[in-house]
């Protein structure tokens, strides 16, 4: 399928609105959004490498090194060597990282549903239909 530039520009700037109401709930957290990305990953993930958080959120090893100090200072994640190679660094949640965690996870749903709320039958069904659509999107986008 063919899109014209005017159809490309309206769906990048809903999603582009779309997120940054979404990274509202960040911010009401006192982070960035690159910093609520991060603490996510590693409260659903567990135990992540820091070579792992590179590659899922796509910036540079370094970048990804001050937001988990910072995490780290905020008592939020803990960072140590790795059991099978000393040479690698993982990082887990504690229990107040993954409650920070589910907060925001909480407050993105919520605003979710507040703009949902308002829409017609047939608006909100078909955004439930285009979920796949969007999923296989946001799949590309992560490589």
């Amino acid at each position: 399928m063919e899109l014209d530039a005017e159809t490309l520009g309206r769906l990048r700037r809903a999603i582009s609105k779309i997120g940054r109401l979404l990274n509202e709930a960040a911010t009401a957290e006192g982070f960035s959004p690159a910093q609520a990305s991060v603490l996510n990953i590693v409260s659903a993930r567990g135990t992540v490498s820091l070579s792992q958080l590179t590659a899922l959120e796509g910036m540079n090893p370094s970048m990804v090194s001050r937001i988990v100090g910072k995490l780290t200072d905020q008592g939020l994640v803990v960072r140590s060597q790795g059991c099978d190679d000393q040479r690698t660094a993982v990082v887990e949640s504690t229990p107040a990282g993954r409650e920070r965690s589910e907060r925001i996870r909480t407050r993105r749903a919520e605003r979710v549903a507040e703009l949902m709320e308002d829409l017609g039958d047939g608006v909100a069904g078909a955004l439930v239909e285009a979920l796949p659509a969007l999923e296989a999107l946001a799949a590309r986008a992560d490589g």
